[in-house]
């Protein structure tokens, strides 16, 4: 597995494992699969509700705790200093730990600033690595990055071969904020595991199109965070450092770009509607 470093020398896997839509009588046993698989990256978050689940994983996977890196983030309701710093409060007593290794706010939206300013008070007290953000599109990305004290050192966002973003993780390596995938197959829709070029680049390979997805984003420098709760989906993901794609399969990667999400639009009325509905009316498949 390969490690990247972040803007302030922490090191991250290059692959992790995601815990979205994973409900809490499940979630124990897929993370403890996953890192028995060789994952070392969790990602969960508060409105996952699956923090607990995870925490008992860790507790029970039987790898040191300073081998793994634990990531959650902070949603809108827990948006400003106070309740940010709650919502890191709870989220540690949820998942059994004394640090965090990476904590994010989950969306642009309400008093990130506030946010931000929790997060870097606990970044300085060393009670989390790293600090970052989620699902921020550039013109928000730059104008935190002018007015924060410590700049984040990741931008997780939604990218796969639909969406794939390339000015924006131009600006993320001009600020050297490090990119990380979320639904990085976009969950097989729009024929993601279908798409003819990808099915050509994995034959090529003998490799699987989610395999080519995976190594497509780790050879451009983005950490990935694919879910499974099936244990040789888990293996197979795992199954990307012993192959390169040459540029023209990067090439023919590139021509699939659609240029829009295919998960979350956080620029559209209905977008934004439906993420705050969410809070009013939390169903775990709704995020």
């Amino acid at each position: 597995m390969e490690t990247v470093k972040l803007n302030n020398g922490v090191e991250v896997p290059m692959e992790g494992f995601g815990v979205f839509q994973i409900p809490e009588e499940n979630c124990e046993r897929a993370v403890k699969d996953a890192i028995s698989a060789g994952y070392r990256l969790i990602d969960t978050a508060s409105s996952y509700q699956n923090e607990k689940a995870v925490g008992r994983a860790i507790a029970n996977c039987g790898v040191p705790r300073e081998e793994l890196f634990i990531t959650t983030k902070a949603y809108i309701q827990q948006m400003g200093y106070e309740n940010t710093m709650t919502a890191f409060r709870e989220s540690l007593d949820n998942l059994g730990l004394s640090y965090l290794d990476l904590y994010l706010i989950h969306m642009p939206f309400g008093d990130y600033y506030g946010s931000w300013r929790a997060l870097e008070e606990l970044y300085r007290e060393g009670r989390v690595r790293a600090i970052g953000v989620c699902n921020f599109m550039p013109d928000r990305l730059l104008d935190l990055c002018y007015n924060a004290k410590i700049l984040p050192q990741i931008n997780q966002i939604e990218r796969h071969p639909h969406y794939q973003r390339a000015e924006e993780l131009s600006l993320m390596r001009e600020l050297k904020i490090q990119p990380e995938a979320w639904a990085p197959f976009a969950e097989g829709m729009k024929g993601m595991f279908t798409e003819p070029v990808l099915r050509k680049i994995a034959e090529k390979h003998g490799k699987t199109p989610a395999q080519v997805i995976l190594r497509w984003n780790v050879q451009q420098g983005v950490i990935v965070i694919p879910k499974s709760v099936h244990r040789e989906r888990m293996e197979e993901n795992l199954d990307i450092w012993n192959f390169t794609l040459d540029e023209d399969d990067m090439g023919k990667i590139a021509s699939l770009d659609k240029s829009c999400p295919s998960m979350l639009d956080t620029r559209k009325i209905s977008e934004v509607k439906r993420v705050y509905d969410y809070l009013n009316n939390p169903v775990l498949t709704s995020l």
